[in-house]
């Protein structure tokens, strides 16, 4: 085993293998970017050294520089975690040339799957299913064109190098192809460095399973069976869990078996991903191999209680795979998400800023957390807005969906923006509980997971906000010195006849109501804004549970958050609160009727295809931002002359930046 390793990453994925190498014994030695320069990796690692600027193509990209630190700190070893530079193959060779391991496949099966066009036709020679489509070298447009005539539509665009979902569209006719292709190859050039594509046949509503495959320099080729990945939004994962509740027996048995096949196809060592796509009927179709371990890795172990990290480090080391194909075996039902810094109600538009506030729940034997952030950490624009990833397992599916619905609803998130609602909702959703969701679902109906907030619901929470309020208040007055036993230490009003009127202001979403509470001690009267009041006959305060008992029925709220804002959860949905000082005003919106369009966030302009004095209709198209690895189009909002249009293609722009204005 090493006695020391590099970890040429960041985030989640480092603080992941800093941990087992600690429990291994092993010195890890971290590497950070200037915008990573008090991370946690960096934090927790035995050693850490700066490599560069905050781009990625100046630090973590930087495969010399990652070197110079291995060799002037003595690193045996490099781990690549995913992402970066972890299936490049120049790097691979790099590192094994300068006399140092590293922890992943060989450069030459790096370099057969690195092209999806020849990795397809090298599966297909070795008899793994393939789906029908072109991966040739002709990347002339008009040719392109042809052979999306002859394979057919609807067909995907796919870049030919790289992942993440990024450089892939799905044409549906043929006078949409010309844009797709070109918008397609400008990302995979931006993404991957390269701007190759292929095209295949898009197959409807299928699944996509992937299998886990371990392989070692002795020769031996496992499989450690299936993760499901269906559920995708714009070809990112959402959610992901094993075993596959699609898979039966025998196709498991048939699908790991092509995947073992696939991985000696190309003398595959170390840990590697076999994807397929599979279609209702079950057909299923070699997509691609990732030659590195994969963000969704935990269920996997959770599933079958390995850590693979632990396997890469071994098998990187010479030592022949721990155990044979017989003896691993799957228990129970795991299921992962991912928290990211994003605006589900802005399409998904990936955020950035400072985790004021950042509550996970507790890991036990059923819920584990990966995180490369902590409360007080930053999401930079760099690099992926990951806060961080829940994963749950219990005996089965159900019970597994019952603590994820645990685990979502203990989250505690301020700063950024997340997803964490919309993953509640998601996990709640029919085709999720029935298990019949495909890869399109979520792209197909995008306001289908919306919150549809229940009236009363909305005003039963507010409720519990305003008596978890009225709680804090009543604290903070006993809390100051006088005599315990006087009404006039009471803090509550109390005026020689009762208890005087609490008068809150609170914002909710973007609305501000005006509260008015009497009462003390857990029976109160609440009135928000218009409506008739409520009577809380009893309230109770246990920690970050509050009961209440209201207008006849009673209810279990979870309550966080802090002074100014407090988070309510009902079990099924959450709601923000935020209590307003009296200095504080509510804000008018104006933006309905502000011409300008702003930057969303920080980014760089990649094209523009308007200029000032150009007439412009709804919804076109006037320019292309590129922020956080993903492209965003801004679009007329509606007709009328373009007044201004002050950028440039390829300029940097903060976020709020004025993009355009429309007279």
């Amino acid at each position: 085993m090493f006695s020391s390793v590099l970890i040429a990453n960041r985030g989640e994925i480092a603080c992941r293998v800093i941990r087992t190498c600690r429990r291994l014994g092993i010195r890890t030695i971290a590497v950070y970017s200037e915008a990573d320069a008090q991370a946690l990796h960096v934090r927790m690692a035995d050693e850490a050294w700066p490599i560069g600027g905050p781009r990625p193509q100046d630090s973590y990209l930087r495969g010399d520089a990652i070197l110079e630190v291995a060799r002037a700190r003595g690193a045996q070893a490099i781990h690549p975690g995913y992402g970066f530079l972890s299936e490049n193959a120049d790097f691979a060779e790099a590192v094994e040339a300068a006399g140092i391991r590293f922890i992943g496949p060989s450069a030459a099966s790096m370099r057969k799957m690195g092209s999806k066009a020849g990795a397809k036709d090298l599966m297909d020679a070795s008899g793994v299913p393939v789906v029908p489509g072109y991966t040739g070298e002709d990347q002339d447009a008009q040719a392109l064109a042809r052979e999306a005539q002859r394979i057919g539509f609807p067909l995907m665009i796919k870049a030919a190098h790289g992942g993440g979902g990024k450089g892939m569209r799905i044409v549906r006719a043929a006078d949409e192809f010309a844009a797709a292709l070109e918008s397609c190859q400008r990302e995979a050039a931006n993404a991957f460095g390269r701007d190759r594509v292929l095209l295949e046949r898009y197959i409807e509503q299928p699944r996509h399973i992937e299998i886990q495959v371990f392989g070692d320099g002795h020769g031996n080729t496992i499989h450690l069976f299936e993760r499901e990945c269906s559920a995708q939004r714009r070809y990112q994962k959402v959610l992901e869990e094993s075993p596959s509740p699609f898979v039966t027996g025998e196709l498991r048995t048939r699908m790991g078996e092509a995947a073992v096949l696939a991985a000696r196809a190309i003398d595959y060592t170390n840990a590697g991903t076999v994807e397929f796509i599979v279609d209702p009927a079950g057909a299923f179709y070699f997509m691609e191999i990732n030659t590195r371990l994969q963000v969704e890795h935990p269920v996997t172990e959770l599933v079958t209680g390995l850590d693979l990290v632990e396997w890469q480090l071994r098998v990187a080391a010479g030592e022949a795979l721990p155990l044979a194909q017989h003896a691993i075996t799957q228990q129970g039902h795991a299921i992962e998400v991912r928290l990211y810094a994003e605006d589900p109600d802005a399409g998904f538009l990936p955020g950035s800023g400072v985790l004021t506030r950042l509550r996970l729940p507790r890991e036990d034997a059923h819920v584990r957390v990966d995180s490369g952030v902590v409360e007080g950490d930053t999401v930079t624009i760099f690099y992926d807005p990951m806060i961080a990833k829940l994963i749950v397992h219990d005996a089965d599916r159900p019970r597994a969906l019952a603590r994820l619905r645990e685990a979502l609803a203990a989250c505690e998130i301020e700063g950024p923006k997340s997803n964490v609602g919309f993953l509640e909702r998601l996990v709640r959703d029919q085709a999720v509980v029935e298990a019949t969701i495909d890869t399109g679902y979520l792209d197909r109906q995008p306001d289908a997971l919306r919150q549809a907030a229940d009236p009363q619901a909305v005003a039963m929470q507010r409720v519990a906000a305003v008596v978890a309020e009225l709680f804090a208040l009543e604290e903070a007055a006993h809390a100051t010195p006088g005599d315990p036993h006087s009404p006039w230490s009471a803090g509550d009003g109390w005026h020689g006849v009762g208890a005087a009127a609490t008068r809150l202001r609170l914002r909710d979403g973007e609305g501000v109501l005006d509260v008015h509470a009497s009462g003390r001690h857990g029976r109160w009267s609440v009135t928000l804004g218009d409506a008739a009041p409520s009577a809380v006959t009893a309230a109770r305060r246990d920690g970050e549970w509050l009961w209440l008992q209201v207008d006849g029925s009673s209810r279990r709220y979870r309550i966080g958050g802090d002074r100014d804002h407090v988070l309510v959860h009902d079990g099924d949905s959450r709601r923000a609160v935020q209590f307003m000082r009296r200095e504080q005003r509510a804000a008018g919106s104006a933006a309905g009727n502000d011409s300008r369009l702003r930057a969303p966030m920080p980014g760089r302009i990649v094209v523009v295809r308007a200029a000032a004095g150009d007439t412009v209709s709804a919804g076109q198209e006037l320019l292309v931002m590129e922020a956080m690895k993903m492209e965003i189009s801004i679009k007329a909002p509606r007709d009328g002359e373009l007044a201004e249009l002050p950028v440039a293609e390829g300029e940097f722009v903060e976020a709020d930046t004025t993009l355009a204005r429309l007279a």
